[in-house]
């Protein structure tokens, strides 16, 4: 076997952009690369390891002999180490075998910038080629306006491994397969993005993918890298964007990945106030070393520019912009200024969004993020964090605290229900009904509503109905449209024999006209952000539990009524801006969606009489634990 020659694919810019903590592209210098020199093919190698004494390439191609092929350092202080092999192939397994200056340890590591990893367990990386031939250009030169925050957005959250399994519920499907199936089913329900639980590679299953080990290579569980790209192009080929979850607050500490890597606390704060998840017992990033800012930025990117991703949603964000985040008193340490912010990982994140908008002007970042940090989704250049979205978790956990309740007691605690209206426009906002709301104990949305299983089913109804009518964009998690009786179980399958039953048929039927109705009704979309958007009729009748409100935009009217009790609402009257006839063109109670069928069918004629302050009014019919939406016939 030749042995390791000498060979750089780093300009002095790279040099420089990388120790500044601005590089955004360290993917196409870092890491394994097939390439030539001097006429021999081969592949290149280089790595981060600034405390190394010694790093080599071990493999299946030199029985994994940390004598063979040693790299070269390069000595301008950089901590890089790099160098050509000639004759090595495509699919060969390799690790860096790294002696550590600091206790002498020698470390096998995987490579930290791998496109392509071994089967979980094994954690050797793979040599790897970018060949993918996209056909997706039609989707790609006009995803900036299925992406513009004027757009409807209509997210549905899948977890790729247990979405649906085969060969008796043993066996997840494959990228490809994903490729026929859960495309077929995205676009047949009418969402708009499909957002994919991390899909990095991570060695615990368990772990849903928020403990990844690799920050640029696809997890093999479901194939090789080539093929999600084709899963990817699918769903832009049916005009489905792909929304991606990405993990740059923490990450596991196994011993073959990024925790003490080259003998030292390279990637982890060394700090462990700062380095230590104490929620997920895991390592996080030192936002403070520019060499790891990069890094992370490199992973963004590369994301967003191989695998054509349309928008990263950011996990855990709160737990990045916080000292005392999950910590007691005399457990943090307070900032330069006194105060509980981390600096260092703000400045992070600023970073992130404009270096990603800034190349990719056309993808969305989302930040998950629960506290009332302000300025989440307000541009870097305001004084923000620059994200171009945000889930309202406030909302989302009021919502379903109000909805838990037994009607007979939802008229005390209407400010509930109506709450969110206050700080909707506050920021960009996603309305999330995730993975998180339906495991550890939080029981499924349907079986979180009370009453019998009619009762459940119209509660699980109007909640979408009131959910899609609320300022924002929507995401549900996989099996919230089918009504799942049971929590998310990420070893099963999604229970789709349910859709034998006429109540789960319903609302999968109700959740596929929705999707459609929203899509239609640009009136739901273009001005989520404004307050222009929104007029309340009355929100201050708890005594009947019921919510009226009108949607606005580009010179149209919605009208929404929420009945939040059992009780059918008889010659229930509310104002209306204009004299004339209204229609009512979506019921959350049609007997499809195996509703009661209490209607306004036949429409109705406003009357001269005041109502809610204004001149003109309806008389309605509301369905029992219904939504109606209405309007005028022009």
């Amino acid at each position: 076997m030749n042995k390791t020659e000498v060979f750089t694919l780093f300009s002095d810019f790279d040099l420089e952009l990388f120790a500044s903590g601005f590089h955004s592209q360290l993917y196409e210098k870092f890491g394994a690369h097939p390439t030539k020199k001097d006429g021999k093919k081969g592949v290149y190698f280089s790595v981060y390891a600034p405390a190394a004494k010694e790093v080599s390439i071990i493999g299946d191609f030199n029985s994994w002999n940390g004598e063979e092929h040693k790299l070269f350092v390069q000595w301008n202080g950089t901590g890089i180490w790099e160098g050509f092999i000639p004759g090595l192939k495509i699919n060969q397994l390799y690790k860096f075998r790294i002696l550590s200056n600091h206790d002498n340890i020698v470390r096998e590591k995987a490579d930290p910038y791998a496109r392509k990893c071994e089967m979980p367990p094994k954690s050797a990386s793979v040599i790897a080629t970018n060949d993918y031939k996209w056909k997706d250009a039609k989707w790609m030169k006009k995803r900036h306006m299925h992406n513009s925050l004027e757009a409807p957005y209509l997210v549905y959250e899948v977890h790729i491994g247990s979405w649906k399994k085969k060969e008796h519920g043993t066996r997840s499907l494959h990228y490809t397969e994903l490729a026929d199936e859960l495309v077929s089913y995205v676009k047949e329900m009418g969402y708009t993005h499909v957002e994919l639980m991390p899909v990095m590679e991570h060695p615990y299953y368990p772990s849903w993918g928020y403990l990844c080990t690799s920050y640029f290579a696809p997890t093999a569980r479901y194939g090789d890298p080539e093929e999600l790209k084709a899963l990817v192009d699918a769903f832009h080929q049916a005009d489905i964007g792909v929304i991606l979850d990405w993990v740059p607050a923490h990450f596991p500490d196994d011993e073959s990945a990024l925790a003490m890597f080259d003998g030292s606390a390279l990637y982890e704060h060394p700090d462990r106030a700062k380095g230590f998840h104490p929620d997920w017992n895991s390592l996080i990033f030192n936002f403070e070393r520019e060499q790891i800012r990069s890094f992370l930025l490199s992973s963004a990117h590369f994301w967003l520019d191989e695998y054509h991703i349309d928008g990263l949603r950011v996990d855990a964000v709160a737990s990045m912009l916080y000292l005392d985040y999950s910590r007691e008193d005399g457990e943090w340490t307070p900032n330069i200024h006194g105060g509980n912010e981390y600096l260092a990982a703000i400045d992070f994140i600023k970073e992130l969004n404009k270096s990603v908008y800034g190349r990719f002007p056309d993808v969305q970042m989302i930040a998950e993020e629960s506290t009332a940090f302000s300025g989440v989704t307000r541009p870097v250049h305001e004084g923000g964090l620059g994200f171009g979205m945000k889930w309202m978790m406030g909302w989302m956990n009021d919502t379903l605290e109000y909805f838990s309740k037994d009607p007979i007691h939802r008229k005390y605690h209407q400010g509930d229900i109506s709450r969110s209206l206050t700080y909707a426009f506050s920021e960009n906002y996603v309305l999330p009904l995730s993975h998180d709301e339906v495991v550890h104990g939080k029981e499924s949305i349907v079986t979180k509503m009370p009453g019998d299983e009619w009762q459940r089913f119209a509660n699980t109804r109007l909640l979408y109905l009131y959910m899609y009518t609320h300022p924002g964009q929507k995401l549900l998690f996989m099996g919230n449209d089918i009504g799942q009786t049971t929590e998310w179980n990420v070893d099963e399958s999604l229970p789709w024999h349910l859709l034998d039953y006429e109540p789960h048929k319903g609302l999968q039927q109700f959740i596929k006209s929705l999707n459609a109705f929203f899509k239609k009704e640009k009136t739901l979309y273009t001005d989520n952000y404004s307050p222009s958007g929104w007029e309340w009729i009355d929100y201050s009748d708890g005594e009947n539990s019921v919510l009226a409100y009108i949607r606005k935009g580009g010179g149209e009217e919605l009208i929404v009524v929420c009945n939040f009790t059992p009780r059918v609402m008889t010659d229930y009257r509310i104002g209306v801006n204009h004299k004339g006839t209204y229609e009512e063109v979506f019921n959350s109670d049609d007997p499809e969606f195996w509703g009661s069928s209490v209607n306004n069918k036949a429409g109705v004629e406003s009357d001269s009489i005041r109502s809610h302050h204004r001149n003109e009014s309806i008389n309605l019919s509301i369905p029992p634990l219904g939504g109606i939406i209405l309007k005028r016939k022009k």
